[in-house]
């Protein structure tokens, strides 16, 4: 009954240390697969068999078996790589996957990820990779995850201009004028600047503001602009300054302190199709004995543009630039953290789906808690090649020495069977 069991004894060990051998061979066959998760092979002991002897009860074990093969979930190196949409999590969080049209959550830690034919963020294998969407305004829409998607991936739409701001300085030094303002005549007006604005199609327009000095520390603004070849100007209103020449608004506050000076133009009717065009002209204007300048300008509206690139910041945000200098967040990354990573359930493809054993993930943007994600890298595998080969030599051995039990136990069983002859 002792040597038979023995001979079981050896086979548990066979079997066992035959699968350490093939985790130990996944582990090294995935050394360059990125995001990859090494495992290991805990073994325990069987139930052992009761004996009773002179000196009282004793137990006798009846082999090996595997416990667990854990994944380690250790911190993989990063690699640099050439594509602004490879990303790679530093800390425990999970990129998202769906499959189209499969409401089943994938998790991954390969960030190797590009843009398919539809206008999706995918994985390698066509899995669509989950964000929190921007809105118009550049906000995040609250809500669940849902697909990266980019809808104008040919042309992004003009934008009509709304605001405009002008930052200038009026030379203090300048003569009154008292004539009637004509935008032909330069000796109607001390100082112009133009500024390129757009209309609701994305065409470009040139406005110009002139400043006309009417007074000491005081001055009016008009403005013009061309309408399919005929000028249209309008009248704009009144800046007045301190005695130290800083703008100041109507009751005699100084600008900024109490808000800048603002004028409203228009609407202006462009005669092209589009929607007639009002703007708010904001003043943050000195007046110092220094020569008339722009100091800069800014504006709202821009042209149509063409998409001329996509890569993801370090937020996790996903930006598409367009060839007229815009940059538009599309969306933004989630990562999902589990308690207990090791009860994921592996899909492969470098993927997980969450068990009971996992626990329920915490969703949310990168960061401190779910993890730092980093462009232009990619995770490698966190597998270990010089500790894997140590593993490998004492499976083996254990294999060995195994496989030594059955056959001296067979040897022993032969001389058992010897002894009647």
């Amino acid at each position: 009954m002792g040597v038979s069991s023995a001979l079981y004894s050896g086979v548990s060990g066979l079997n066992s240390n035959s699968q350490a051998m093939t985790v130990i061979g996944n582990n090294l066959a995935n050394t360059n697969t990125v995001g990859f998760k090494g495992a290991r092979t805990v073994f325990s002991n069987l139930l052992s068999a009761s004996i009773t002897g002179s000196g009282g009860k004793s137990q006798v074990g009846r082999g090996v078996g595997v416990s667990t093969v854990d994944n380690i979930y250790s911190q993989g190196t990063f690699e640099t790589t050439e594509s602004g949409l490879d990303v790679a999590v530093e800390g425990q969080g999970f990129f998202m996957l769906k499959q189209p049209g499969n409401n089943t959550v994938y998790y991954s830690r390969a960030g190797a990820f590009r843009f398919d034919e539809n206008g999706y963020l995918v994985s390698p294998e066509g899995m669509r990779v989950q964000g929190q969407p921007y809105d118009s305004a550049g906000a995040l829409i609250p809500g669940d995850p849902t697909d990266i998607f980019i809808s104008n991936a040919g042309l992004l739409k003009g934008r009509a201009t709304e605001a405009v701001v002008l930052n200038t300085n009026l030379d203090s030094g300048e003569k009154p004028i008292t004539v009637a303002f004509d935008p032909a005549d330069t000796s109607t007006y001390n100082y112009s600047s133009s500024t390129q604005i757009y209309d609701s199609l994305g065409n470009p327009h040139l406005l110009t503001t002139y400043f006309i000095k009417t007074n000491d520390n005081q001055w009016d603004w008009r403005w013009s602009t061309d309408v399919n070849g005929t000028v249209m100007q309008g009248a704009g209103g009144s800046l007045d300054f301190t005695t130290d020449g800083l703008l100041t608004d109507t009751a005699g506050g100084t600008v900024p302190a109490t808000g800048p000076i603002t004028g409203a133009i228009g609407p202006i009717d462009w005669q092209n199709g589009t929607a007639p065009t009002n703007l708010t002209l904001t003043f943050n204007t000195t007046q110092f004995n220094s020569a008339s300048m722009v100091i800069s300008q800014d504006q709202d509206g821009y042209a149509a543009g063409d998409l001329t690139g996509i890569s993801i910041d370090s937020n996790g945000a996903v930006v598409a630039s367009y060839s007229n200098g815009e940059q538009v967040k599309v969306s933004n990354l989630v990562l999902a953290r589990f308690s207990n990573p090791n009860g994921l359930e592996s899909t492969g493809s470098n993927t997980f789906i969450a068990t009971g054993e996992s626990g329920t993930p915490r969703v949310g943007l990168p960061g401190p808690e779910l993890g730092k994600v980093f462009t232009n890298s990619l995770e490698m595998s966190n597998v270990d090649m010089g500790s894997e080969f140590v593993r490998m030599i004492t499976t083996q051995r254990g294999f060995q020495a195994n496989s030594k039990i059955i056959t001296t136990v067979d040897e022993m069983l032969t001389d058992l069977i010897n002894l009647k002859r």
